[in-house]
């Protein structure tokens, strides 16, 4: 899984380094690299491995091809998406395109989120951070645990 928050910055050719256990969990996934795309929620980056974009493509192909819809989430998603290799150091290049959206300059904070992970610019994402904790707190109820018995 993806957990924890890592800050890093852009090298002078504009590659950044993905965590190492980021890595790790995509390389034992066979993956040598991530897809991101600019989030449609938030000024993030969200990057998901490609299981997760491959779901995301089927379930926009269960809705009716005339629908605008379907074309909706085609186009701010799969459109947007880019497949980023890590080079032999373990970095990406993003796109300017990304960074603008996410307004990042120079740092960037890896958010690992379980089975995908964000890149925020790190003052963005504090306050964003404020406003998830005060809205998890006020909506934990609605967190709901699977009980499983074992006999």
């Amino acid at each position: 899984m993806f957990l924890s928050t890592f800050e890093n910055k852009l090298d002078k050719k504009g590659r950044v380094s993905v965590p190492a256990s980021f890595r790790s969990y995509l390389s034992n996934m066979g993956y040598n690299g991530i897809i991101c795309y600019p989030s449609f929620n938030n000024q993030s980056i969200e990057a998901w491995p490609q299981d997760r974009i491959e779901k995301i493509s089927n379930a926009i192909d269960t809705l009716n091809p005339f629908e605008e819809k379907k074309d909706y989430f085609a186009t701010s998603i799969l459109s947007e998406s880019i497949n980023l290799q890590f080079d032999s150091e373990g970095r990406i290049l993003l796109t300017k395109k990304l960074l603008k959206h996410a307004k990042i300059k120079n740092n960037m904070i890896f958010v690992g989120l379980g089975k995908t992970f964000q890149i925020w610019e790190p003052t963005n994402f504090e306050k964003f951070r404020v406003t998830a904790k005060k809205k998890s707190n006020i909506n934990r109820a609605s967190l709901k645990w699977e009980r499983q018995f074992n006999n």
